[in-house]
């Protein structure tokens, strides 16, 4: 594979002595959060078929109490991108595609919390999309993506000619951070979202985009979540700044959710990190998209400093690629800055 990232053997899971584990965050902290009130409540990632107005006002729609464990996270409220398909979803004509669709969703909604994720056996189609979306994007990790991406990629063992199974994948993050995986049908209401970062938990679908547009995607798939996501999931200090997330949306009122959103979306998703001078991917959103890869190393976009306490702009997802992209200078500075922000949340 040209310009593929290359190892001589696999690494292990391990990290510097100095870089902890989110699997260690303290219980204390933990409790005190999950016992809070009640409140009120081309591109490779994301609701093409929600505007963010229409997503905030679900939102804010919706009062629940603060999840006490991972079964109590709810994984069906879907608001987008299940086995219903926008008109210009490339594959909204193509009705094998949306039973096939149908069928991953149902799947998805029937497992339990605790139980092994079930196999899918991916059709011809679709491993030919997972090798095409592999073999393009790895072209430019070598030179584009954060050194941690490059340290976890290895231990998953990515091939063009099998697209891989949620629950090996899920095996070694348990091995290597603690964290887990659980299939979700489609797109998540953000709070049940990011409340399974909490309880260390990635909420991933298992369909693969249809295969008349490979390099393209207006929803999360499987492509974007085993190559933008699960790796980096590997990575301790990239979880503890995750965790810190999830941590912060269980006591977060409706506003705040949304803010959090936000804060995901410009880290997770989008974020950029600087390494010994030079620009590196960690989003998902870009890890996941040759064209991404190529747009934040371009003169085009806009580069700010990340601070979880600014008022952050619009989502963009309906205008190409990002035009404003949110840098770190490093995960373990990310998470000290999200502890603090999760701090004022618990003393508002």
């Amino acid at each position: 594979m040209k310009g593929a990232v290359k190892h001589n053997s696999r690494p292990s899971c391990s990290r510097p002595a100095d870089q902890h584990s989110a699997s260690q965050a303290p219980r204390a902290q933990q409790h005190q959060l999950l016992s809070r009130k009640k409140f009120s409540f081309e591109k490779s990632v994301v609701p093409g078929a929600i505007s963010t107005a229409s997503l905030s006002e679900r939102v804010q729609q919706v009062s629940v109490t603060p999840p006490a464990s991972l079964r109590e996270v709810d994984s069906g409220k879907i608001l987008g991108f299940g086995a219903d398909l926008a008109e210009d979803h490339p594959g909204f004509r193509d009705g094998a595609y949306k039973r096939r669709r149908m069928d991953i969703a149902t799947l998805a909604r029937s497992h339990e919390v605790g139980e092994p994720i079930p196999e899918l056996d991916y059709l011809p189609e679709e491993i030919a999309t997972w090798g095409t979306v592999l073999r393009e994007t790895s072209q430019l990790y070598p030179t584009h993506a954060c050194q941690e991406f490059l340290h976890t990629f290895p231990l998953f063992d990515f091939r063009e000619d099998r697209v891989p199974q949620l629950e090996a994948m899920s095996s070694i993050l348990r091995q290597c951070t603690g964290w887990q995986i659980r299939p979700v049908a489609g797109l998540l209401h953000p709070r049940d979202f990011l409340n399974g970062l909490a309880f260390k938990t990635f909420h991933s679908t298992q369909y693969v985009r249809h295969h008349s547009r490979p390099m393209y995607t207006p929803e999360p798939d499987v492509c974007h979540e085993l190559l933008g996501h699960v790796p980096m999931l590997a990575d301790p200090r990239y979880c503890e700044m995750v965790h810190k997330i999830g941590l912060a949306s269980l006591h977060a009122d409706n506003k705040q959710i949304w803010h959090l959103t936000k804060i995901y979306w410009y880290t997770v998703e989008f974020g950029l990190i600087r390494e010994h001078g030079e620009i590196r991917a960690f989003g998902a959103g870009v890890l996941s998209s040759y064209g991404e890869l190529e747009n934040m190393r371009s003169e085009k976009p806009q580069i700010l400093g990340f601070d979880p306490f600014a008022v952050l702009p619009k989502m963009d997802y309906k205008s190409g690629y990002q035009k404003l992209y949110y840098i770190l200078d490093s995960f373990d500075d990310a998470a000290t800055k999200l502890g603090a922000y999760c701090d004022k949340l618990q003393q508002a």
